[in-house]
């Protein structure tokens, strides 16, 4: 490639960092069950621990997003935690709460019909933000499970102005640094209507909100056929993307890893980025880019280190789009060759630039390979398992 070209790759890749869910380290399951891995993380510290070890080989995932009830427990302290994390050499990033698995939440948590139960959801954002004022985090994320799941259990328009004011109180908490990013899901566990479902409602929310609320895209919360990379489009032009969530979909929300399924649509999602970037003489928007994945079939760390890898290269990939040349096709309705146009920088092989960079940060240049060569998942399954059998945990993941 010329050295203009490689030039773009390297400039990308410098600007291009992920943040790691601390979630996606430990076993997790499906409604039905789930199947357990020797190497998976036990507690915190063997979240950061593994975070730190995507980072070292990566180069790009500095941040590791913590989940307030999975990873916290009362009279922790926040100072320790974050000088754990900068032991492994990663800082704690988003602060995600967690108001879908209690049961006083059976009917929804800040939309819920009781007033008591509303109030006890919404002290544990307030003590969620206050923990990211801690931690020095300025992400503050909310996905919300609450819906109902049959005409006539709630009132739909109730529950929205319920939620209206709780989100108005939190930004009033907020501090100067902090930002909401208000996540969207179609479906599920609610089944008929959900409180938040599409980017059209998180971003009412988030416009009443206030002004350090925005609306974050999960990959994967999308009906098929839905076309992501135009809801990404406007809400950069309304200034009103807040991040990403990264995953991939067969049918909505699979929990797969980044571009497993369609990475044409990752590609051209970068690519409305770019293109924003372009039109704004270089100036690139403030986007959170964070993986939301946990796996219970491909190894933890691996499927982590895949997603990153197949970020990084469509990241390039659409960096290489020509814009300027893209526009006077637009301009003149040459379709065939503004898509060729397009086509040509997704099938561009930047691996070798790719590799070429790694290998300027002391990196190796393969990743994946470098981690399976490392032996830290021997080591780690070997100390893990005996700690699970001292803890008594059992082989279903409870403990006996």
């Amino acid at each position: 490639m010329t050295p203009e070209i490689r030039l773009r790759i390297h400039e990308a890749l410098d600007r291009f960092e992920i943040e790691l869910p601390s979630w996606g380290f430990a076993d997790t399951g499906t409604r039905f069950g789930k199947f357990l891995q020797d190497g998976a993380a036990i507690d915190l510290a063997d979240k950061l621990a593994d975070a730190g070890e995507v980072h070292k080989l990566t180069g790009c995932c500095p941040k590791v997003a913590v989940h307030v009830l999975w990873d916290f427990e009362e009279g922790d302290d926040p100072a320790e935690v974050a000088r754990l994390a900068a032991r492994h050499g990663v800082k704690i990033g988003s602060i995600n709460p967690n108001l879908f698995q209690d049961q006083d939440y059976r009917l929804g948590s800040l939309c819920n019909p009781a007033a008591e139960i509303r109030a006890r959801a919404c002290r544990h954002i307030e003590d969620s933000i206050k923990l990211g004022q801690s931690l020095e985090s300025e992400i503050v994320t909310l996905w919300l499970a609450d819906g109902t799941n049959y005409p006539g259990q709630g009132s739909i328009r109730a529950r929205k102005q319920v939620l209206e004011k709780a989100l108005e109180e939190f930004h009033g908490k907020l501090s100067e640094e902090q930002t909401f990013l208000i996540e969207y899901k179609p479906f599920e566990p609610a089944f008929y209507h959900t409180d938040i479902a599409d980017w059209g409602m998180s971003y009412i929310y988030a416009k009443k909100m206030g002004p350090q609320a925005k609306v974050l895209v999960d990959t994967g919360h999308h009906y098929q056929g839905q076309n992501i990379e135009q809801i990404v489009a406007w809400l950069l032009d309304e200034d009103m993307l807040g991040g990403f969530h990264f995953n991939d979909r067969r049918y909505a929300d699979d929990d797969l890893t980044l571009g497993s399924i369609d990475p044409y649509q990752i590609f051209r999602i970068f690519g409305e980025i770019h293109g924003y970037a372009a039109s704004k003489d270089g100036r690139y928007p403030g986007i959170e880019y964070m993986v939301d994945q946990s796996h219970n079939l491909k190894p933890k760390i691996e499927a982590m280190i895949e997603t990153v890898m197949t970020a990084q290269e469509l990241y390039a990939k659409a960096a290489l789009i020509d814009f300027g040349q893209l526009e006077k096709h637009q301009a003149s309705g040459e379709i065939v060759d503004a898509e060729r146009l397009m086509k040509q920088a997704f099938n561009k092989d930047v691996s070798g630039e790719i590799a070429e960079w790694r290998k300027g940060r002391g990196l190796s240049p393969d990743p994946l390979i470098a981690f399976r060569e490392s032996g830290y998942l021997e080591r780690i399954a070997a100390d893990r398992l005996a700690r699970r059998a001292a803890l008594g945990i059992s082989e279903s993941g409870s403990y006996a």
